[in-house]
């Protein structure tokens, strides 16, 4: 592997198709693209030669493992912190017809 690459690590990312938070407790490591995609004269598939970007994913268990891991091979990183996750203020139904609402409930 190249040195002058720099690997980056983060959370997995939820799927489109999730709502929860199954199967997003573990970390990747990967590299960025260098070079664009393009089509295959041949076959019309797009492709890259940046064979690290596109083939090349570690998954570990905890952040602490990927970083260890980083370190250990001699590779330069940095990490992207996952965003804080959203609280979610439970929905009561019994809240539109308390007394005192600051807006006016109509049916």
């Amino acid at each position: 592997m190249s040195q002058t690459r720099i690997a980056r690590i983060r959370k997995l990312p939820r799927s489109a198709m999730q709502s929860g938070r199954a199967a997003t407790e573990g970390w990747t490591l990967d590299f960025p693209t260098t070079e664009a995609k393009r089509t295959d004269p041949l076959t019309g598939w797009w492709g890259s030669g940046d064979t690290e970007a596109t083939e090349v994913a570690l998954h570990f268990p905890t952040r602490e493992a990927a970083l260890a891991y980083a370190a250990g091979q001699g590779l330069a990183y940095e990490v992207e912190e996952p965003p804080a996750p959203r609280v979610i203020r439970p929905k009561v139904y019994a809240e539109n017809f308390r007394y005192g609402r600051g807006e006016n409930w109509t049916h």
